[in-house]
């Protein structure tokens, strides 16, 4: 099609050329003292033209003659930088590899023809990348005082330009991220305290800073970062929540007496405090401190609604209540229960019952109960063994010698298990 319109082109030319010089009878007079030149206007506007061709080329052939060295040093330089970029994209692959010790080579030759090339050093952002690939590989090798050099390095040539801003942002969490390997959780807080807002709620730093936490031993601050995780949907339904509860018994676990107990469970967020597992660790960490009312307390609501509940959290539930069984009030007996109705056939609720009526010295409803969680095999061990005491209790209290000492049997049996 180029060749149709070319051709097309050339006609037209030839067109006019015809039409306008084919009737110019002009001439073109010069005079030199006593001498005239008289020439056709045709032959001297060809001339014109031809001659203005000449002087372009003639122009153009003396620029590129004296601009050689010029191209010639560009040419050096571009195949300098490709030398730099292709050591620097093998320093990536070996990277990935796994071969670290190659990697870190490469990097440092991507690094060596970048700084022995004038024209190529103002590239920052280049030289960031290289001594961050090859901090990463010292960092694989364990080489941690060369590591931390060539981060430093990084860090200082990212600050002073605004194009490296994003590898300056990737080397402070790669930082921080590498004082997690080193299990220094006190630098990782430190690194990652010191980037800016908008780095810091993305969501590989809040990744790194509930590790941090969590390693720290800071459940607190670690259940709040994860539960910003869980609303950048980080993780999926099932596992957000399994870690905010293990958070929140961490939390609970770490409380040293009954008031900071409560001061854990108060500074939960109204969806932890409605979880059935987190108030039965609240209650069994309040009873453990003496402080039994305020366990029941935390019990209370999910013993009104138990039929809403899994089998899990009603035994969960049950277990929190045998802990706090201590001064329980005549007022739980109705709600005991109601839930004994609603579910007759499960041993955690019918031991916790059996544990609340034994407490109120309703012997004769208690000893069923409890009869029917020491036989349960699927209760834990410990659940069946204070079901064969109290019961050896009970029996003791009324004289029955033979029955109390066949109840401590049973109860030593499960203790050997």
């Amino acid at each position: 099609m180029r060749a149709v319109i070319w051709f097309v082109l050339l006609f037209a030319l030839a067109v006019v050329s015809a039409s306008v010089l084919g009737t110019n009878d002009g001439l073109a007079s010069f005079y030199w003292g006593s001498w005239r030149l008289d020439v056709s206007l045709n032959l001297f506007l060809i001339a014109l033209l031809a001659t203005c061709f000449a002087l372009v080329a003639v122009i153009q052939a003396v620029n590129a003659l004296i601009g050689l060295p010029r191209r010639a040093h560009e040419w050096r330089v571009a195949r300098r930088d490709r030398t730099a970029q292709a050591a620097l994209r093998d320093a990536l692959s070996q990277y990935f590899g796994g071969r670290y010790s190659r990697a870190q080579k490469s990097a440092q030759r991507a690094l060596l023809i970048q700084s022995d090339t004038p024209d190529l050093v103002q590239d920052n952002e280049f030289t960031v990348l290289g001594h961050l690939l090859a901090a990463g590989s010292l960092h694989k090798l364990q080489d941690r005082v060369h590591r931390d050099e060539q981060l430093r390095l990084a860090l200082d040539l990212s600050s002073r330009s605004g194009l490296a801003r994003p590898a300056e942002e990737g080397a402070r969490l790669l930082a921080a991220e590498w004082a997690l390997d080193d299990r220094d959780a006190a630098r990782a807080l430190e690194l990652l305290g010191e980037l800016p807002p908008g780095v810091a709620r993305r969501t590989h730093a809040l990744r790194l800073r509930l590790q941090a936490t969590r390693l720290a031993r800071q459940p607190h601050e670690a259940l709040k970062t994860a539960r910003l995780l869980a609303k950048h949907q980080a993780f999926s339904k099932e596992a957000a929540q399994g870690l905010l509860r293990s958070l929140a018994f961490e939390s609970l676990d770490g409380a040293r007496d009954a008031d900071q107990v409560r001061r854990v469970w108060l500074s939960l967020e109204a969806v932890d405090r409605r979880d059935p597992f987190v108030a039965a660790r609240t209650a069994t960490r309040l009873s453990k401190f003496g402080a039994q009312a305020d366990a029941r307390n935390a019990l209370r609501p999910f013993w009104e609604r138990l039929g809403e509940l899994g089998i899990d959290e009603r035994c969960a539930l049950a277990e929190a209540l045998v802990a706090s069984i201590d001064g329980i009030g005549a007022d739980w007996l109705p709600r005991l229960e109601a839930s004994l109705q609603a579910f007759p056939r499960e041993p955690a609720l019918a031991h916790a019952v059996g544990r609340a009526l034994a407490q109120r010295e309703l012997w004769g409803k208690a000893r069923l109960l409890l009869q029917q969680a020491a036989d349960a095999e699927e209760l834990p061990l410990a659940a069946r063994r204070d079901a064969w005491v109290l019961l050896a209790h009970l029996a003791e209290q009324q004289g029955d010698v033979e029955r109390t000492a066949d109840c401590y049997r049973h109860a030593a049996t499960l203790t050997e298990n």
